[in-house]
């Protein structure tokens, strides 16, 4: 798989092409674009796409993203409403993208950044000698 982003992978392939990367970043624009401007859906609020991988054949493309709020029901409410809007956003990304065969989406959530805030809470906390800290909740972990 081809990600936007060189810095991790999250267990894909990745093949030795820039296509895929360039693809990928092109599909991250568009569906951040899509989901602000023209996704009409109440259940989707505020998203962040915090990263996107191809599949080689670019057939899939795996849609990394994060909410706000960062809550359970906002979460599973983002996540019904992404999936019922898969058709629309893979309708429009074939046309924005202009290639022969849009990929199939699939919206992945993202809790890194939870789990980024999380980590800086407790160095912050170290650094000020504070020795209890609570556990990041399993709503943020799944």
């Amino acid at each position: 798989m081809k990600s936007s982003k060189s810095k991790k992978s999250r267990g894909r392939s990745s093949p030795g092409s820039g296509r895929g990367f360039r693809v990928a970043d092109q599909i991250q624009k568009d569906i951040a674009q899509l989901l602000r401007l023209e996704l009409k859906d109440p259940r989707v609020g505020f998203v962040t796409v915090t990263e996107v991988e191809v599949s080689s054949d670019l057939s899939h493309a795996w849609v990394y993203y994060s909410v706000l709020p960062d809550s359970p029901e906002q979460k599973e409410r983002t996540e019904k409403g992404l999936s019922n809007a898969k058709g629309f956003l893979r309708t429009r990304l074939g046309k924005l993208l202009g290639i022969y065969s849009a990929p199939e989406l699939h919206f992945v959530f993202d809790d890194s950044i939870a789990q980024g805030a999380h980590l800086s809470r407790l160095i912050d906390l170290a650094n000020n000698g504070e020795e209890s800290v609570a556990p990041l909740s399993d709503a943020t972990k799944a």
